[in-house]
């Protein structure tokens, strides 16, 4: 949405509105023009690479030598006192972030086509920077939920006992889509997300994944390694997703190294349109 759509200043509100949302998509798939972008996803492989091969040695420690005792230190499903922790999971429920990130753009294709100037090229700016948000959440739990019926591992008790080594491959029923979890993909998919384009809010945005994990623990939803799975899913997948922003020169620059960063907010920069150097 960062690219003010080119319609004659007279057209009505309805074609503004068809502008907008067609520019919005349309900048999504033109072809990547950035001169750096090759090191950036030379860096991006690298990256990846390491933090999955980390994280899956952690995942399978944690199932091996962890995730057995830690489920018997939490309280019984169903217990009264959880009611707060059973509200507090549902920040990380991937339907609610991405219904509000969805009625977040629309929002801002509704009040963008009735704008001119700098104030719609800022608006529009912004809804780049959500279409980022709400894009690597998608592919987070996209990536997910195929893991998910793909390894069929069985929930904390499913079964009658604590048994980690519960699977069922290709199951694709609720009990056994525990790994990895969903909700730790949202979370971190969305701390990840926000953090790389506002890192002022880093710090909160963790705090935020870190509570929602825990939430998924003390229910008993989810082993120790599945929620650990879950915030490497999530992390890989909005990485991925904010190279392909960058490399179209979409919210993000590349420096000369291959690191991406967010492009400044300065008005100037943003009344511009989004570029990269």
């Amino acid at each position: 949405m960062s690219v003010a759509p080119t319609i004659a200043p007279r057209a009505g509100y309805p074609a503004q509105l068809l502008a907008v949302a067609g520019g919005a998509l349309v900048q999504l798939v033109r072809a990547p023009s950035h001169s750096r972008r090759a090191a950036a996803a030379r860096k991006l492989a690298r990256h990846s690479l390491w933090l999955s091969a980390a994280g899956a040695a952690l995942v399978i420690v944690l199932m091996v030598a962890f995730d057995q005792a830690e489920i018997q230190l939490m309280p019984a499903r169903g217990t009264a006192w959880l009611w707060p922790i059973r509200i507090l999971t549902d920040f990380g429920k991937d339907e609610y972030v991405l219904i509000a990130l969805a009625i977040a753009l629309v929002a801002v294709a509704l009040f963008a086509a009735g704008l001119r100037g700098t104030r719609r090229r800022l608006l529009l700016g912004f809804g780049t920077k959500l279409q980022y948000v709400f894009l690597s959440v998608v592919l987070s739990v996209f990536v997910a939920e195929i893991l998910k019926f793909v390894i069929g591992r069985g929930r904390p008790f499913v079964g009658g006992k604590a048994n980690p080594f519960n699977f069922v491959p290709f199951q694709g029923t609720e009990a056994y889509f525990s790994l990895p979890s969903a909700h730790a993909v949202t979370a971190f998919a969305l701390a990840f997300a926000v953090s790389a384009l506002w890192p002022r809010l880093r710090v909160y945005m963790f705090i935020y994944a870190a509570l929602i994990l825990l939430t998924r623990l003390v229910l008993l939803a989810h082993h120790p390694s599945d929620v650990t799975a879950g915030a490497l899913v999530g992390i890989v997948s909005a990485m991925a997703v904010r190279y392909w922003f960058a490399a179209r020169r979409l919210g993000f620059a590349i420096r000369a190294d291959g690191t991406i960063v967010p492009l400044p907010g300065r008005l100037k920069r943003v009344a511009r349109g989004p570029s990269a150097p």
